[in-house]
């Protein structure tokens, strides 16, 4: 049987994310103002082609998948991130709050988008904040660090959007927010999961020092419908 984080894009679709879902069938992916990844029953060349079929002009789609898959060339493929999905069944730490973590709404959509530009932890779009419980930490009035939840192929939630200003780093703020979504998904009965780039070795330190462990390598490849 399947495990749910192999394809993790399309069981969330079917559990813990349907109210994001576009397409119908075997073939269908996340509302493109929320995420950019495509979920597919089966991540293979012929579904690539049935999703080039139904998608829109320019769009720019994630798949991810723990295997290598052959990109049709109707598709422009623009990279292939080599990633870790790691799983945090015991956290190693418990939660430190000295530093307020403020409840991330609409009106913070601006600061959220601009954080997320400056540190590139990977697609945020507008309507990115709907997955829910975003947390920040505020400098002043500029916010300085955040994180939030992803995909939720149940009974897995993932840890997504952690970010620090780069005159900020080194404080904590990371370990804080993760470890109060960790503590947030396990008390919801849910597992704490995330992706990080293969080669990003300082973020993979830190969220094996909080309880993560590998669990597979994944591949996201990001491919492009022309006009």
């Amino acid at each position: 049987m399947e495990h749910p984080l192999d394809n993790p894009a399309w069981n969330a679709l079917e559990t813990g994310n349907t109210r994001f879902a576009v397409g119908e069938g075997d073939i269908k992916y996340f509302h493109p103002e929320v995420s950019p990844f495509a979920a597919l029953k089966e991540n293979t060349t012929e579904n690539l082609k049935k999703l080039y079929e139904i998608a829109p002009a320019s769009s720019v789609f994630g798949v991810v998948t723990p295997v290598e898959l052959t990109i049709p060339e109707s598709w422009e493929l623009i990279t292939c991130l080599d990633c870790l999905q790691m799983v945090c069944e015991t956290p190693a730490r418990q939660v430190n709050l000295k530093n307020e973590l403020v409840i991330l709404t609409e009106e913070h959509v601006p600061a959220m988008l601009e954080l997320t530009g400056l540190t590139n932890p990977g697609p945020f779009a507008k309507r990115t904040i709907a997955y829910g419980h975003y947390r920040g930490i505020f400098d002043g009035e500029q916010l300085v660090a955040m994180c939030g939840q992803r995909m939720n192929p149940k009974p897995y939630a993932e840890v997504s959007a952690v970010c620090t200003h780069p005159d900020h780093v080194g404080k904590g703020y990371a370990a804080q927010l993760i470890l109060y979504q960790v503590d947030r998904i396990k008390a919801a009965g849910e597992i704490p999961f995330l992706h990080v780039l293969a080669t990003n070795e300082r973020a993979v330190k830190l969220y094996e020092s909080l309880g993560f462990k590998t669990r597979s390598r994944m591949l996201f490849y990001v491919v492009k419908k022309g006009v």
